[in-house]
């Protein structure tokens, strides 16, 4: 499990976002992902790259100010994941002392896409044990597969 002070050592780029849903909380919801975690690029072999893959959960808490921004249009592309390009983070004080972070999704696909939000900070889960493979998201065939 990941959380808010790892943030500065896990990189989500390339990592497909297969959905998203808005959890009800008692002031704030939270903001879940379920995404193709690669927790490994692994070495080329004969010029092919290989990657660790896990399906994951990345729920951000307490979420506010949230604003989407998926233009499928614009790439005129039909719907399929989602890709995260980077994932931002910047520290927001209010008035009273209270400190949360804005974040921003950039996505890389569909390009010029985005989330952004506030919120306290997040929890990443991995639902399963990483499975190898020639690209960077799984099938669903292997998404289904629990530990």
């Amino acid at each position: 499990m990941f959380s808010t002070v790892d943030f500065e050592k896990i990189h989500w780029h390339d990592n497909a976002i297969h959905g998203f849903r808005i959890l009800e909380g008692e002031h704030c919801g939270d903001l879940a992902f379920d995404i193709d975690y690669i927790t490994e690029w692994l070495s080329p072999v004969e010029g092919a790259f290989s990657f660790r893959v896990a399906p994951s959960d990345l729920t951000f808490h307490e979420v506010s100010d949230l604003i989407i921004s998926i233009n499928y249009a614009a790439a005129t592309a039909a719907v399929q994941p989602m890709a995260i390009h980077e994932i931002h983070r910047e520290v927001v004080t209010y008035p009273n002392g209270y400190a949360s972070f804005a974040w921003k999704i950039e996505l890389n696909w569909p390009p010029n896409s985005h989330f952004s939000f506030q919120s306290s900070g997040f929890t990443q889960h991995q639902r399963m044990e990483p499975i190898t493979t020639g690209s960077q998201y799984l099938s669903p065939t292997d998404r289904s597969h629990d530990l």
